[in-house]
């Protein structure tokens, strides 16, 4: 006789990005038990194999998870989870008052957003004729070993020349896809440091999980707003921007 089968509920979202609806499931103990294992081996490669893996179970393998801009795959992880384990996730924070002591914070994930500010665009303007297109990175696209706060030169400028959709030049368009990455990094070098300006802000600018909590200190009773910003933030208890 064989065991029952055990039914899932679904649940539907709203991918950031496109607004387009997709339906997902919580992740099953097979799949966090895969999560677990990643975390424990500490190494990024093999997290985000994890993460991707989850997400294309949990969708019902109905998107491309590879093409997904690192926000939407964070913001469908993070629903995955809170319909998984529980929506009310409690973390541990270092308090900006003092530095040092840490403090607790209860966040309701099912309410986090994408966010994006008002000045942000993907249109890099060159001159009046020639403009960048720049699409939105994948986590495939991060350089596992790179500090996102203080990236390493190459690995910024590798970052940059997969960031490029298009190249508009007038009536003509260039797919950045139908060029070499060494032809791209020249294109790349030979922009002046306010376009280059440009680019930064780009990346500073795009769309991020984000959300604002307060914290007291358990030990000098002062209270600060923080800010929670991509997904690891909402996992791990690091030092936050205060606002």
């Amino acid at each position: 006789m064989s065991l029952p089968i055990l039914e899932t509920a679904s649940y539907e979202l709203t991918l950031p990005s496109t607004d387009t609806a997709v339906k997902y499931r919580p992740f099953l103990v097979k799949e966090e038990k895969l999560l677990m294992i990643a975390m424990e081996s500490g190494e990024s490669k093999q997290i985000t194999n994890a993460l991707k893996e989850i997400v294309d179970a949990c969708t019902f393998k109905t998107i491309n998870v590879s093409a997904l801009p690192t926000f939407d795959l964070e913001y469908i992880f993070l629903q995955i989870r809170a319909k998984s384990v529980g929506e009310i996730a409690k973390l541990k924070i270092k308090c900006p008052d003092d530095n040092e002591t840490y403090g607790n914070v209860e966040v309701d994930l099912s309410k986090v957003e994408v966010h994006v500010t008002d000045d942000h665009t993907n249109e890099i303007k060159i001159n009046d004729k020639i403009k960048m297109i720049m699409k939105y990175p994948t986590i495939d696209d991060f350089d596992p070993d790179m500090d996102v706060e203080k990236p390493k030169t190459q690995s910024m400028f590798n970052m940059i020349a997969k960031a490029i959709y298009q190249i508009v030049d007038g009536e003509t368009v260039h797919q950045a896809i139908d060029y070499k990455e060494a032809e791209l990094h020249e294109f790349i070098e030979g922009l002046d440091s306010s376009i280059f300006a440009q680019i930064q802000k780009f990346f500073e600018t795009m769309p991020k999980l984000k959300e604002e909590v307060e914290i007291t200190n358990p030990k000098t009773k002062v209270k600060s707003k923080m800010v929670l910003q991509g997904l690891n933030d909402f996992f791990v208890s690091p030092s936050h921007t205060t606002t």
